[in-house]
């Protein structure tokens, strides 16, 4: 269910309980058993959060208002001919030749280029595809983990330059999404920064140790829209706590987009570019 849905077994447990949704049958051992019709409101749930909807105000209501409230979501892109042409692929299981025109788009434009004009609104553009019922759940997995894979071999065959701000990177516990942690390292490495990628769902106190070890001058969190906001802020609190005041701490995604109140001591990323333009004035103010 969390990776069918985009949502922690946490998240789910907790709607069950105060807004009695979703409401799974028990088999003979008493596990979950979800019917196919909760599965893909919780997705549709999911893809709405991730556009600034907040569950309480949805997840009352009726698939047929909740792919309303998408709006044009359900219905055929109308973006660049090239997204249309890797959705074609997706859905048309033409993996060889997604992988290629992935690589050969990634090597005109450059890795930054490739990650900001083409992941970033592709990953969009799939989502969507993926919630009109346009590709299935194993389509979306298939391409998730291509393009992890792709930016894996690319960010490993950059050149290391050994040059700061060194940046942690890594998700709390329960934070299961590590696409763009993946995003957010090749982007920093070609910038010549250097990255300490931890992966995902690592806990906070481990943090905090391999930030000191590795002497990090940055870490940096993801959180997905699916993470409780209450959680997002409580969990950069005691980070922040946690950490020296030397080390910089940054909150991305679309997670910690829905933070209500600016957090003393943590910085919000709001995009990839907006990331280099942080880089950027560390390194200023750091000089």
């Amino acid at each position: 269910m969390e990776r069918d849905t985009g949502l922690s077994k946490d998240t789910l447990r907790v709607w069950e309980r105060r807004y009695a949704f979703p409401n799974p049958a028990r088999d003979q051992h008493g596990e979950r058993v979800y019917p196919i019709e909760q599965v893909e409101k919780l997705r549709l749930i999911k893809r709405l959060m991730d556009c600034g909807h907040r569950p309480g105000k949805i997840i009352g209501q009726s698939i047929e208002i909740l792919r309303a409230l998408g709006g044009g979501l359900g219905k055929e892109s109308t973006g660049p001919v090239d997204l249309e042409i890797f959705l074609n692929l997706i859905s048309s299981h033409q993996l060889p030749e997604l992988r290629s025109l992935l690589s050969q788009t990634m090597a005109r434009s450059g890795l930054q280029n490739f990650i900001l004009k083409t992941i970033v609104p592709l990953n969009v553009a799939v989502g969507d595809a993926w919630m009109s019922g346009r590709i299935a759940v194993f389509e979306e997995h298939l391409y998730s983990e291509l393009v992890q894979n792709l930016l894996r071999n690319a960010i490993a065959a950059i050149q290391p330059q050994g040059r700061t701000p060194r940046v942690l990177l890594t998700s709390l516990p329960q934070e299961q999404h590590s696409i763009g942690l993946l995003m957010a390292e090749a982007i920093l490495a070609v910038e010549g920064a250097s990255c300490i990628p931890l992966g995902p769902q690592t806990p906070m106190a481990d943090i905090v140790t391999a930030a000191r070890v590795h002497h990090a001058d940055i870490v940096a969190l993801s959180f997905s829209s699916s993470y409780p906001e209450t959680k997002v802020a409580e969990s950069l609190k005691q980070l922040r706590l946690a950490l020296p005041v030397s080390k910089h701490l940054w909150a991305g995604g679309n997670g910690s987009a829905r933070l209500r109140k600016p957090i003393e001591g943590v910085q919000t990323v709001v995009s990839f570019e907006k990331m280099l333009d942080m880089v950027k004035l560390w390194r200023e103010a750091s000089a």
